[in-house]
């Protein structure tokens, strides 16, 4: 037997190398994702901000895979989806193309009187109508007769090619501004005469895009200029009509910094090109917010901080005028990059958009957003996902779509997901989970994934989304997750699991394993259009629920987002 001085020396080594382990563990990050849900709180209303949808080609609207795919986002919310489209008043004859569209809402006759045709802008807004969407109805860009540089006029980009070849006289100021307001005022009064002024009134107007950026050839003071007339030209056709500005590019840059408070100052302080009065009315913020991925040691990684940098660069904005804080703020492009006709051929750092990198992508960031709404205090009324369709275009070609030739993208489940969350944010919790500080400063790029939930909860249901998201585009270990819901008024919930991973809910991947077919058989695309839908990981299962608690297990691969949704 061992002396009684020895065994406490050996009692105290155990001792302190039990301590030293457990501090060890301590400073490490946990293996284990273990997400909580308090149901029995709530944060705020689980506004459907996702809701909101923009395109720059006006002319797919009302095509084949257009109306198809439009039709399937009016059905996934429960709220009307908005949608935002360049190009509404180019002159031209419809003829779709890559970052171009046309209407000829706007010619004149040889004496130089205007000549208005309503019948191509009619088969887009008759679109959205049919389909119970609304409008965040871009008025631009400018006519050719009106342009004060007219020539060229059409252009012909293809991807690759310099963003600057894009910009010809569509993107000039008018040589009358009274023909101009004219133009405005008609279209609004038809809009009006053709879908009633309750209809309209519901609707949101705003002015060209990104004018500190390339679409704008001309100075700050001629577009507030054009600014001045546009909302004169839409309140004199209907008084209660909400327009607002100005969709300024690089939101966290000086550039768009010194436009906002331009704006700001000019609207609120200085004397206006119309009235001669101070002040114009703004009824609703909007500006842009973008990531920049890139290709890094072989692989895409993405950056969503330079996004979530500029959504609080907005929101601060707003912020700091108390004129604007209750306005409604809308995120008038909110994406992981700047241009959705970029495919992954010429711009490889795309090659995210085909695949469940862009759909945790998209479940981490919104999931930011809010909180950046709910820490800067903003009426966050939606963000607009630029990403819609490429009619007649290269099966998965990498352009940042939600489907491509009619078979839906991995990506847009998480908006089907997103369309199942009712009632009021929770509070979750996440031992994996990125604070977010540090998404905005760095982004998601340590030794391990954002394993991290966005909940909501209602009278009868509760809806759990879960991702597994890290910018860099590489292999991972599928991960154990264990989500804790605490707070539920019932002693039996329904359980229903959604899942997006490699081989759910992933058309791109069942499209690669029949051999990246360019020209899929009849029988193929049924396939592939099954495999685009939002699928469950497993039957529903019932769960006993004890002391209002209970715990839901799973694997999550890296870059898989799931859906847990609850009823009792």
């Amino acid at each position: 037997m061992a002396p009684n001085n020895v065994r406490l020396t050996l009692i105290s080594i155990l001792l302190l190398l039990s301590i030293g382990t457990f501090a060890q563990k301590q400073n490490e990050h946990p293996d284990a994702a273990i997400i909580t849900v308090d149901l029995s709180k709530s944060i705020a209303p689980m506004k459907p901000v996702w809701a909101w949808f923009g395109y720059d080609e006006p002319n797919y609207t009302y095509m084949k895979d257009g109306r198809k795919l439009l039709s399937e986002l009016a059905a996934l919310s429960p709220v009307p989806v908005y949608v935002r489209c360049h190009n509404l008043l180019v002159t031209g004859d419809g003829t779709a193309a890559l970052k171009w569209g046309s209407t000829n809402a706007y010619t004149e006759d040889t004496n130089g009187n205007p000549v208005y045709n309503w019948k191509i802008i009619d088969s887009i807004f008759d679109t959205y109508i049919q389909r119970g969407m609304k409008p965040l109805a871009q008025i631009g860009f400018m006519p050719e007769a009106l342009s004060t540089n007219p020539q060229p006029y059409r252009h012909y980009w293809r991807p690759g090619v310099s963003y600057g070849d894009i910009v010809t006289g569509w993107a000039y100021p008018p040589k009358d501004y009274n023909k101009w307001a004219n133009l405005v005022s008609e279209w609004v009064k038809h809009a009006v005469a053709r879908y009633g002024k309750k209809e309209v009134e519901s609707w949101y107007w705003e002015l060209w895009n990104e004018p500190n950026g390339y679409y704008w050839k001309a100075g700050r003071e001629e577009f507030f200029k054009l600014y001045d007339y546009t909302v004169w030209a839409v309140k004199s056709a209907l008084p209660t009509a909400k327009i607002g500005g100005i969709n300024i590019a690089g939101t966290g840059g000086k550039n768009a910094q010194e436009w906002l408070n331009a704006f700001a100052k000019h609207c609120l302080y200085e004397t206006n090109y119309v009235t001669g009065k101070t002040g114009t009315p703004v009824d609703a913020i909007l500006f842009h917010a973008k990531g920049s991925p890139r290709i890094e040691n072989g692989h895409v990684r993405m950056n969503m901080s330079t996004q979530l940098r500029d959504i609080e660069a907005g929101f601060k904005f707003v912020r700091s005028y108390p004129q604007f804080k209750d306005l409604p703020v809308i995120i008038g492009e909110s994406d992981p990059e700047g241009c959705a006709a970029c495919g992954m051929q010429t711009n490889p750092e795309n090659a995210y958009r085909n695949g469940t990198l862009y759909s945790s992508y998209t479940a981490a960031s919104f999931a930011r957003k809010y909180q950046l709404a709910d820490q800067y205090k903003v009426n966050f009324k939606g963000a607009v996902s630029w990403s819609f369709e490429f009619e007649d275009q290269p099966w998965f070609y990498g352009f940042r779509d939600l489907a491509t030739n009619g078979v839906d993208k991995p990506v847009l489940n998480v908006f089907r997901m997103f369309g199942m969350m009712k009632g009021n944010r929770v509070p979750v919790s996440s031992t994996r989970g990125y604070d977010l500080q540090t998404a905005i400063d760095s982004g998601f790029r340590k030794s391990y994934t954002d394993i991290n939930a966005l909940a909501s909860a209602d009278k009868q249901e509760a809806a759990v989304l879960v991702w597994n998201y890290h910018d860099d585009d590489v292999k991972g270990n599928t991960e154990q997750v264990t989500v804790k819901i605490t707070g539920i008024p019932s002693k039996q919930v329904t359980v229903h699991h959604y899942r997006i991973d490699d081989t759910h809910s992933n058309a791109y991947e069942v499209w690669k394993k029949m051999g990246s077919p360019q020209q899929p058989s009849a029988a193929a695309i049924k396939i592939l259009e099954q495999a685009g839908g939002l699928q469950e990981l497993n039957a529903p299962e019932k769960i006993i629920v004890k002391n209002k608690i209970t715990t839901i297990q799973f694997s999550l691969p890296r870059q898989g987002v799931s859906l847990l949704k609850l009823n009792w």
